[in-house]
């Protein structure tokens, strides 16, 4: 069963690099995600969701090779494209999996201007490992499904994990300023 976590962060940047380092994660087998999604409430109030994959666009370019591959059996390969073209992109535009996105717009609407969340499916994760990766990036876990003692062991583990990267920062700032007096 997969795990949802939503975590608030004070801007995009910060989102859509803890959304890198999530992926990351997952080429090195620490981590299976079943979808990703950066959501930003821009200045305007609007919400727009950066999808990591975006299946109109899938859509369009299988619906159009394979159009084309249908219209030269037919000897009008360009009109076989087109048509294939915007079937793809409707059949694409029509396929949501993983998170639904109205649920990720609604809980969006909490966000303050300028803020973005990062919505995260995951199968299967290494938390030893996944969780000291992300905690340096600090943001709000606003939302999970785990149990409420398995969100309370989450919480500690992110607010330990953030107190060591906060401790060997000052650590490595320390020992780069005493260095300079030799």
């Amino acid at each position: 069963m997969s795990n949802l976590f939503v975590v608030a962060y004070e801007d995009l940047a910060t989102a859509n690099q803890v959304r890198e380092k999530m992926l990351d994660l997952a080429k090195q087998h620490l981590v299976e995600l079943e979808d990703i999604v950066v959501v930003e409430r821009r200045e305007d109030g609007k919400i727009k969701l950066h999808q990591a994959v975006n299946y109109t666009a899938t859509g369009a370019a299988g619906g159009a090779l394979w159009g084309g591959v249908i219209g030269l059996l037919f000897l009008v390969p360009l009109l076989g494209a087109a048509v294939g073209a915007a079937a793809g992109a409707a059949g694409g535009a029509a396929t949501d999996t993983g998170i639904n996105d109205d649920f990720m717009k609604e809980l969006s609407q909490n966000l303050r201007p300028g803020a973005a969340a990062l919505f995260v499916l995951v199968k299967q994760a290494s938390p030893d490992k996944v969780i000291p990766q992300i905690a340096s990036f600090g943001g709000q876990l606003v939302q999970t499904s785990l149990s409420n003692e398995e969100e309370e062991q989450l919480r500690a583990a992110l607010k330990a994990a953030k107190g060591e990267a906060a401790a060997q920062e000052a650590s490595n700032g320390a020992s780069k300023g005493g260095s300079n007096g030799a």
